[in-house]
């Protein structure tokens, strides 16, 4: 898939220019207490000439046919760079939690760590976590690490995605 620069890109978005799109393909959870599942993911990076990146996540539970069985998570946010290298993401997910996120871009690599988190009154955020964004021959690679619920840090969440078309 041939990817081409927005033409009204803000200027301190080009080191995340090679995100904009949609993403879509297949990851797998793992963690402690929770049933280990295969699931379908679609990510979308787009922007409307303003210094942030708007982003959308949401994720689906499949079968071993990669049929979809239910809907798992959702999220939204914020992507912004500060000079040229640190960013910083703001999410909020659709169980009422939200992130603040710190991290650093080098070439087509992201790395965040978790800095602030706000749960509601009904939803428990996680402890800790870090992220990890990066383009491996053409594809987009995702993972989340998380601690929760007395675990520490630790994989959660990994997935492999393709540019839609």
């Amino acid at each position: 898939m041939v990817f081409s620069i927005p033409e009204n890109l803000h200027p301190e978005l080009m080191p995340l220019a090679w995100l904009i799109g949609t993403w879509r393909g297949k990851g797998r959870c793992e963690y402690p207490n929770i049933e280990g599942f295969e699931f379908a993911q679609e990510v979308s990076f787009n922007q409307d000439g303003q210094d942030h990146l708007n982003y959308f996540s949401r994720t689906w539970v499949i079968d071993s046919n990669s049929e979809i069985v239910k809907p798992y998570d959702s999220e939204v946010g914020y992507w912004r760079l500060r000079d040229k290298e640190v960013l910083e993401v703001v999410l909020s997910h659709n169980s009422g939690t939200n992130e603040g996120w710190l991290g650093l871009i080098r070439g087509p690599k992201i790395q965040l760590a978790m800095d602030k988190a706000y749960e509601s009154p009904s939803k428990k955020a996680i402890d800790s976590g870090s992220r990890l964004y990066g383009l491996v021959e053409g594809q987009l690679f995702t993972s989340l690490d998380v601690g929760k619920d007395g675990h520490d840090l630790q994989a959660y969440m990994w997935s492999s995605l393709e540019r839609a078309g």
